[in-house]
């Protein structure tokens, strides 16, 4: 017999499809930009200098995406929904004086030269595109203020329309600016992606206001009355996703002392890119949790098991059938050592897919309950488990390729859910609050 709580699998699916579509669909927008600055008459400096410039575009907007997340979880009513929007507009300025700082100064050509080692040739392009890429980061940030209210008050067909414009206004400026000739700049990219970003703001700030004009004005049932504390939910999972973005930087420079340095880097970003479009079918289960766990945990843990198995079967079958070296050749170009180097690294990510839905979902356990500081030190232990898997796997076989990075990157995901699953234990076992201020001191 039902309970007066039971969620239907129906509902969670007309709740997820849209969150996991809009997800998958991401990926098509750097398809569009990479296809047009491809075309360019020096392809090689226009697309090194904006993909140096994205590397910390994606490290700042880290800190914007999140707001999403703090959002969904936290805003339930008027008082709540201002303090949000207080809270996100202190980190979006925050966010952009740090980027005027390094579009504007000595900082940004130390920063670009010295630490990513941009040459002298491709430093100004580089400059000119991160000038452009940093009001992508306002935009993102408020897409993801609104989308997070869209999520909470299940609407999430929203995200998918709001890409599916992205993508048609990031597509149509594509071909105007080939059909004119202007593709000829790094910073075109940048120009693309703001177009795009843009109006999928606008699209989900305008159903997102109307949502929050709608919501009571106090909640006596809910607790979010102070900035503090959305600030102590929002920094740690700042950290923690601050955290994770030095993973792939880190596995790319030891992949370079590796015996083919090019060919492993090369098959191991083609691995990683095909694993990310497949877990980005999962990557919204928190928002699962966040919505429905409370009201009914054994439906949402049941979804979750069936949904968390997609990715790990498409991987299987494009790591150990024909079909993934149709793909590989048809579709995103490689052959050769590069093409078997590129199914190896894919087989050695079975792992990592295995393990990303289930920390999505422990992560989405620990929002709801307000204890997002277990994720920094989760994060943690999965880049000191992937430096030291790393180390070990590059001085014992030197010619592993790209296999290297996803096999050591495999381990410290695998790391991570073991560490996630021991403090969700501990923390059912004991007093929250206690174990926390035990495991910051």
């Amino acid at each position: 017999m039902k309970t007066a709580n039971h969620i239907s699998f129906r509902a969670l699916l007309f709740f997820f499809i849209p969150l996991g579509l809009s997800a998958s669909l991401v990926t098509i927008s750097h398809v569009i930009i990479n296809s047009t600055l491809a075309r360019a008459p020096d392809p090689a400096i226009v697309i090194a200098s904006y993909s140096i410039a994205m590397s910390l575009f994606a490290l700042l907007e880290r800190c914007a995406v999140i707001l999403r997340q703090t959002c969904s979880t936290l805003v339930r009513d008027q008082v709540s929904y201002k303090l949000m929007r207080n809270a996100t507009t202190y980190v979006l300025s925050v966010i952009f004086l740090l980027s005027l700082l390094i579009a504007y100064s000595p900082l940004g050509e130390w920063f670009f030269s010295y630490l990513l080692g941009v040459s002298d040739h491709t430093l100004q392009p580089t400059i000119d595109a991160y000038r452009v890429l940093m009001f992508v980061t306002l935009f993102s940030g408020i897409r993801c203020l609104y989308q997070g209210i869209i999520i909470s008050n299940m609407k999430t067909k929203w995200l998918t329309i709001g890409m599916i414009i992205r993508l048609a206004v990031m597509a149509l400026i594509s071909w105007f600016l080939l059909a004119n000739d202007l593709v000829k700049h790094g910073y075109i990219g940048a120009v693309i992606f703001l177009s795009g970003m843009a109006v999928e703001a606008l699209v989900s700030s305008l159903e997102g206001r109307l949502i929050a004009k709608k919501l009571p004005d106090k909640m006596e049932s809910h607790a979010v009355t102070k900035q503090s504390q959305i600030f102590r939910f929002y920094n740690p999972l700042m950290i923690a996703s601050l955290i994770a973005v030095s993973i792939t930087p880190t596995i790319n420079a030891v992949l370079g002392w590796s015996t083919k340095a090019e060919v492993a880097i090369a098959s191991y970003a083609v691995a990683i890119s095909v694993v990310h479009l497949l877990n980005s079918i999962t990557s919204y289960i928190h928002q699962i949790v966040i919505n429905f766990y409370k009201k009914d945990k054994q439906t949402v843990l049941r979804f979750t098991i069936m949904v968390s198995l997609i990715p790990t079967i498409l991987l299987l079958v494009l790591g150990y059938t024909p079909v993934g070296i149709w793909g590989l050749e048809n579709i995103i170009g490689v052959s050769g050592e590069l093409l078997e180097q590129s199914i190896l690294a894919l087989r050695f990510f079975v792992l990592f897919t295995l393990c990303f839905p289930w920390i999505d979902f422990s992560n989405g356990i620990l929002m709801i309950r307000g204890q997002t500081k277990v994720m920094s030190f989760s994060q943690i232990g999965n880049v000191i488990a992937t430096v030291i898997a790393l180390l070990i796997l590059i001085f014992t076989f030197p010619s592993g390729g790209g296999a290297i990075g996803s096999l050591a990157q495999s381990i410290g995901f695998f790391t991570e859910l073991v560490i996630l699953f021991y403090f969700l234990k501990a923390l059912d076992k004991s007093n929250p609050g206690r174990l926390l201020k035990k495991i910051s001191s």
